[in-house]
């Protein structure tokens, strides 16, 4: 029997190399009865521009469907198309406890980041349980900071149950890619640190500026250098194959290599990786109706699913 998984993507722009390897990559791989949603609401502790909204909403929308989501296997839509969670998340509010919510690693280090400490904000675990418990998921794929949103998810689901009886399926958590994907400075790549690269820049200058901007250490070109320890190498073999990693090394090892060659060399597996997928984003970009159709179809899809989870924590409520 087929596992349901689900996981939400936050529209903050556009979709960077640890997007893909951390999240994309996998949801792509393994959409038979996925089900994925843009956190256009969540979005809205943030992002306070509604074109800018409007606009990231469709870039990860088209960058998903470029690199492969087939949306006749998998569900996706708008979270904001599918009110009935909001409805749900309120339910899960009155057995919620304060303590829990005060304890979300998320929201302090978003306060302590300068965001708005915003009931919204404050309240976004209730609404992320409420997205996951709507659609019946068994798993959740997510990276090690998303790990106490998903077990603030069971305790809630774990009260409801204790009080009104059997209405929601336990989700279990699912690690994505352990290693964080390093960003041009070598911290975990973030739009957020602006230390990211593109998946589809606005053109080859583009990403080709991003790439040389990595940080490398002052190694001469002539002698020897470590690969393990530098960032180019590493979002090379993101990339490589074997035999392309290993004649990478002994580049390194050589000597008479630059820093400048080896990103040279990672621009192009970049480039000839998304290749085809670029083209299919562009099409996109030309035809942005093709992209509202499917976001809608799939919220005709998800929210019947969403609409009998919701009846049932109704029902044992007591609500009419």
């Amino acid at each position: 029997m087929a596992r349901r998984s689900l996981s939400g993507v936050q529209p903050s722009g556009l979709l960077h190399l640890g997007n893909y390897f951390g999240a994309i990559r996998t949801h792509v791989a393994r959409q038979d009865d996925a089900y994925y949603f843009i956190a256009d609401f969540h979005a809205l502790t943030t992002t306070h521009d509604p074109a800018v909204l409007r606009q990231n909403v469709f870039d990860v929308a088209a960058t998903y469907l470029a690199l492969g989501l087939d949306p006749e296997r998998a569900v996706l839509w708008r979270q904001s198309d599918v009110p009935e969670v909001q409805e749900l998340a309120w339910l899960l509010a009155t057995v919620t406890g304060m303590g829990l919510l005060e304890r979300a690693h998320s929201y302090k280090d978003k306060v302590e980041r300068g965001i708005s400490a915003s009931v919204g904000l404050f309240y976004y675990p209730v609404l992320m349980a409420a997205d996951i418990l709507a659609f019946d998921s068994d798993v959740v794929p997510v990276g090690k900071d998303q790990v106490q949103h998903l077990e603030m998810t069971r305790d809630m689901a774990q009260s409801f149950n204790a009080r009104y009886g059997e209405v929601f399926k336990l989700p279990k958590v699912e690690l994505g890619v352990p290693e964080p994907v390093p960003g041009i400075d070598g911290a975990k790549m973030s739009k957020s640190y602006d230390n990211h690269i593109p998946i589809f820049p606005a053109s080859r200058k583009a990403l080709k500026k991003r790439v040389m901007a990595i940080k490398t250490d002052s190694t001469p070109m002539e002698d020897p250098k470590d690969p393990d320890t530098c960032t180019v190498f590493a979002l090379y073999a993101l990339f490589a194959d074997a035999a392309q990693q290993a004649e990478m090394r002994a580049k390194y090892a050589g000597g008479d290599y630059g820093y400048g060659h080896a990103k040279l060399e990672l621009l192009e597996l970049i480039e000839a990786h998304f290749a085809d997928a670029r083209t299919r984003y562009a099409e996109f970009e030309k035809h942005p109706d093709r992209v509202e159709e499917i976001l809608r179809a799939g919220a005709e899809r998800a929210r019947p699913v969403a609409r009998a989870v919701l009846d049932r924590a109704r029902a044992a409520c007591g609500l009419a």
